[in-house]
């Protein structure tokens, strides 16, 4: 039985390397030529349309400027369309969270019910007295007619009531933007003209922003950019397969949750990953498993000192043994008897190790998990925060200074900057795959082995380019003129980029199907392996890799003796060669 499990095994990982291999081959005069065409640039195939796909921008970033001028256009509209003033227009689109399409769908159903529903009065509630003096409606005192002032209803207030009325309001926050008029009665809307005539300056900015920032946060389709001190809104086509944002600030986040970007990883899990590294469930498995429970009250109890007499806190105060829980007057000289902690058998007969340690030793197993994949977690999150600081720095400083040593222009070393950025993505990406990893369901082992597979395989490929990024780099930035090899560092860099693109586009496509390509004997689908995964892929009539067959063996070859492909970076190496010029690794 064993011997046929240890089989299967093995055929699940031979299926998982010609799957993630994809049995590619790459030209062997394109690799002469230093040319890294991994991918067919002319194929239109899925590969084409997943990456096409994912650079597609589905949403707009609108700075305050922007959002100004959308929402002054939408009020035209409105105001245009509807037959009314910009101001009750403006009224309708708060009221229907700035959408013009719903504001013209309920006005033209039924306008007098959006018009009572809004505080729109066609007519006035009360009609406005030709008297040089009248009451206030608040204070009760009597003011010429000069300083008494009403909305569409004719209800009269003084300016003086009316300012504190105004400023009571917009100091109590943004639902100043729905102001009725003060009569208990009476529900006509109190729009902006008013608040320009009858408050103070400072009132007055504090409602204007209030009025702005009203179109980006009562707005389904808008967002305000989640980073600190950030000022810029995104506005997002609904319905777009893909959430991750990039702001103007440098800030990416996922729409549909606010936090940051997590491709390939869904809202729920990351939701569920960060209130685990947030809660305190965590200590509780800290304490379960450096800890036990004092025999008489229950209350746990964390060890701090060498012997094992130990005293429960008050009001307890009960004496018991660290290591049986039992009471310590039982234990050693103090009854004359003999020391049986040591012994398991008797420990075993007292049911110390039944549920008790079950559940500590339950509780250290999770614990330790646990900090596998969170210890991971961050330090990717780490590593892309350096690498984020050292794209900056190479577009601000060091860039120039290569142009100047290599005496090439900038627009040459563009290469350097795919690459940093190459990184910092693939180190985000990587980072939440620790999060997928954790949540996924020990009992599905053949997902979880395809998982690790591509997931080592793409972490390996990262380690190469963030490696010859960040050290190999340095020999041309401190070099004191032209080199004769940055040409060859530069073929290296950019094939190390492409082939980690690849690893790492076929890894979040895998995640996001739920590595659906694992079937249910655990093996993968080699009927998907030639256009989904690694290397060159070619059409009939115009391809230019072509396909050789594997027997018993996980490496890639080409059909072509002067040549292997290594089988880590899928570079082309002369056939004397032992060692991969690209990566490094042993044939």
């Amino acid at each position: 039985m064993d011997s046929e499990d240890d089989m299967h095994d093995a055929n699940d990982v031979e299926s998982l390397e010609d799957f993630y291999s994809g049995d590619t081959a790459i030209d062997s005069d394109d690799a002469a030529d230093g040319d890294y065409e991994f991918i067919d640039n002319d194929s239109e195939d899925e590969y084409d349309d997943f990456t096409s796909h994912r650079n597609q921008q589905n949403y707009t970033i609108l700075s305050e400027a922007d959002i100004r001028q959308w929402q002054e256009n939408d009020i035209l509209k409105i105001s245009t369309v509807l037959s009314i003033s910009k101001i009750e227009a403006s009224i309708l689109l708060r009221h229907y969270s700035w959408s013009v399409s719903k504001v013209n769908d309920e006005w033209f159903a039924d306008e007098e019910k959006v018009r009572n529903t809004v505080g729109l009065l066609e007519r006035p509630v009360v009609e406005f007295p030709n008297a040089r003096e009248m009451t206030c409606g608040i204070c009760f005192e009597d003011f010429p007619s000069d300083m008494m002032s009403t909305v569409a209803c004719g209800h009269p207030f003084c300016n003086t009531c009316w300012a504190g009325y105004l400023g009571t309001s917009i100091n109590d926050g943004p639902g100043c933007l729905t102001l009725r008029c003060p009569d208990p009665s009476c529900a006509a809307a109190v729009g902006q003209d008013m608040i320009n005539m009858l408050a103070c300056e400072e009132d007055k900015q504090k409602y204007a922003r209030y009025f702005l920032r009203s179109y980006i946060e009562d707005n389904r389709k808008a967002k305000w950019c989640p980073a600190p001190g950030c000022d810029y809104a995104v506005d997002f086509v609904v319905g777009s397969a893909h959430y991750d944002v990039s702001c103007r600030c440098s800030h990416g986040f996922c729409w549909s949750c606010t936090e940051e970007a997590h491709r390939p990883v869904d809202c729920g899990t990351v939701c569920k990953w960060i209130m685990k590294n947030s809660a305190e469930s965590e200590n509780m498995n800290w304490i379960l498993a450096n800890s036990k429970p004092c025999p008489k009250c229950k209350r746990p109890i964390e060890k701090n000192q060498g012997c094992m007499h130990i005293t429960c806190t008050p009001p307890c105060k009960f004496e018991f043994c660290w290591l049986c829980l039992g009471a310590w007057s039982e234990h050693g000289e103090r009854t004359g008897g003999f020391y049986a902690c040591n012994r398991y058998e008797t420990a075993k007969q007292e049911g110390v190790y039944d549920e008790t340690e079950k559940r500590r030793e339950m509780a250290k197993n999770s614990l330790e998990r646990y900090t596998h994949y969170y210890e991971r977690w961050a330090s990717n999150q780490s590593s892309r925060q350096k690498a984020l600081q050292d794209l900056q720095q190479m577009q601000s400083v060091h860039l120039e200074k290569l142009s100047d040593i290599q005496c090439q222009p900038e627009s040459q070393l563009k290469f350097i900057i795919e690459a940093w950025t190459q990184i910092v993505e693939c180190r985000r990406v990587l980072k939440w795959t620790y999060a997928y990893g954790y949540y996924l369901p020990e009992h599905e082992h053949a997902k979880r082995r395809f998982f690790e597979y591509m997931q080592g395989e793409a972490e390996a490929g990262l380690e190469r380019l963030h490696q010859c990024a960040e050290k190999e780099l340095q020999v041309y930035l401190t070099a004191e003129g032209p080199s004769k090899e940055f040409n060859e560092f530069r073929t290296k860099l950019a094939g190390l980029t492409s082939v980690t693109r690849n690893y790492f586009e076929n890894l979040v496509r895998a995640l996001e199907n739920g590595l659906a390509d694992v079937d249910s004997h655990g093996a993968c689908s080699r009927s998907t392996s030639s256009k989904t995964l690694g290397g060159s892929r070619s059409k009939s009539g115009r391809g230019k890799g072509t396909t050789s067959s594997k027997s018993g063996s996980s490496s890639r070859n080409i059909d072509d003796s002067s040549h292997w492909s290594c089988e880590h970076c899928t570079f082309a190496n002369v056939r004397s060669a032992t060692i991969c010029q690209m990566c490094h690794n042993r044939r």
